[in-house]
C-alpha cells in the first residue's frame, strides 16, 4: 500500500515537473516571439531609419513620389482617435459593469444584456465601417454644418466614435468579472453601518476594483490604437495637417494602422515600403510605451 501511494506521489510529482517545463518553455517563447517582430520590424524599416533618420517622427509631409515620409499626422491621427474613444466608452463600460455587476447580477436581462455586450465584440470590424457610412456620417455631417464646420462627415471624431462602440465591451466585460468578486462581507459591513447602495459603490466596491478597472482601460486603449479596417474607411484617408484644431478633430485624418491598409499595396520601391514599416514599428513602440505607463500607474494605484 505504501508503495502504491509511493509511486502515486512520484507520478504526481512527474507530471507537475513536466507542467512547470511547459509553462516556462511557452513564456520563453512568448518573449522570443515579441523581441523576433521588434527585429524584424527594425530590420525592414532600417533604410528608412538610415535615410530620415529622427525627423521621421517629427516630419509632417508624406510624399512618396518625392521619397519624403513624416509620421507626425498619422501619430497625432492615432493617439487622438484612441485617446478620444476612450474618453467617451469609460462613461459606458463603467455604467454597463457597475449594472450588472451590482444592481442586476441575475436575470434574463442581466444574460441579455451581457450576451449583446459579447456580440457587439464579436462584429467584425468592417461591419461597423460600414453602418459608420450609412448611419452616422449622415448625423455627423449634419452636425458640422450646424458648427459652422466643412461637413466632410467623415473624420477622427467620426472614426472616435465609431471606436467607442467597439471597445465599450472590454471594459464592461472586465469591470462586471470584478465587481462581482468583491468580497460580501465588505459590501455587507458597510450597509450594516448605513451606507446606501450609491455609497457602497463609492467608497466599497469603487476602490477595491479600481486597479482591475484600469486595466479594462488599458486594454480598450490597446484595442484602439490597434484598429484599422473600420478607421480606415471612416477616417477621411488624408496626409494634410490642419490648421486648427477644430479642423483636426472634425476634419478627415489618417492613423499609422490605415496608411499602412492603404498603401502597403502600392509601395513600389524599397524606401517607400521601408517607411511604411517604420510606421508599424513606432506603433509598436507607442503601443508599448503607452502599457508601460499604464502598468506603473496600475502599481501606484494598487500600492495606495
Amino acid at each position: 500500500m505504501e508503495n502504491k501511494r509511493l509511486e502515486l506521489s512520484n507520478g504526481q510529482l512527474k507530471w507537475e515537473t513536466m507542467f512547470k517545463l511547459l509553462l516556462k518553455v511557452m513564456s520563453v517563447l512568448l518573449v522570443l516571439i515579441i523581441v523576433g517582430v521588434l527585429i524584424t520590424l527594425i530590420i525592414e524599416s532600417w533604410p528608412s531609419i538610415t535615410s530620415q533618420g529622427i525627423k521621421y517622427i517629427w516630419g509632417k509631409v508624406w510624399d512618396p513620389v518625392q521619397n519624403i515620409y513624416g509620421a507626425y499626422p498619422f501619430l497625432v491621427g492615432t493617439l487622438l482617435t484612441s485617446f478620444t474613444a476612450l474618453i467617451i466608452s469609460i462613461p459606458f463600460s463603467y455604467a454597463i459593469a457597475i449594472y450588472l455587476g451590482e444592481y442586476n447580477p441575475k436575470g434574463w436581462l442581466s444574460d441579455l444584456l451581457k450576451n449583446t455586450i459579447e456580440l457587439i465584440a464579436a462584429v467584425p470590424s468592417i461591419i461597423y465601417g460600414f453602418w459608420g457610412l450609412f448611419v452616422l456620417v449622415p448625423l455627423v455631417r449634419t452636425l458640422e454644418m450646424k458648427l459652422d464646420i466643412l461637413p466632410y462627415g467623415v473624420g477622427v471624431f467620426t472614426a472616435s466614435i465609431v471606436l467607442a462602440v467597439m471597445i465599450i465591451p472590454y471594459g464592461a466585460s472586465l469591470g462586471i468579472t470584478l465587481i462581482r468578486m468583491v468580497p460580501s462581507p465588505l459590501k455587507e459591513g458597510a450597509y450594516a453601518l448605513g451606507a446606501t447602495r450609491w455609497e457602497v459603490i463609492r467608497n466599497v466596491i469603487m476602490p477595491y476594483t479600481r486597479s482591475g478597472l484600469f486595466a479594462g482601460v488599458l486594454l480598450s486603449l490597446g484595442r484602439a490604437l490597434g484598429e484599422t479596417m473600420a478607421v480606415t474607411m471612416l477616417i477621411g484617408n488624408t496626409t494634410a495637417v490642419a490648421d486648427t484644431f477644430k479642423n483636426v478633430f472634425f476634419g478627415p485624418g489618417n492613423t499609422m494602422a490605415s496608411v499602412i491598409a492603404n498603401e502597403f499595396a502600392e509601395a513600389d520601391h524599397t524606401l517607400y515600403l521601408s517607411a511604411l514599416i517604420e510606421l508599424g514599428l513606432v506603433l509598436f513602440v507607442v503601443t508599448v510605451i503607452i502599457n508601460m505607463i499604464g502598468k506603473r500607474i496600475i502599481t501606484r494605484v494598487t500600492k495606495s
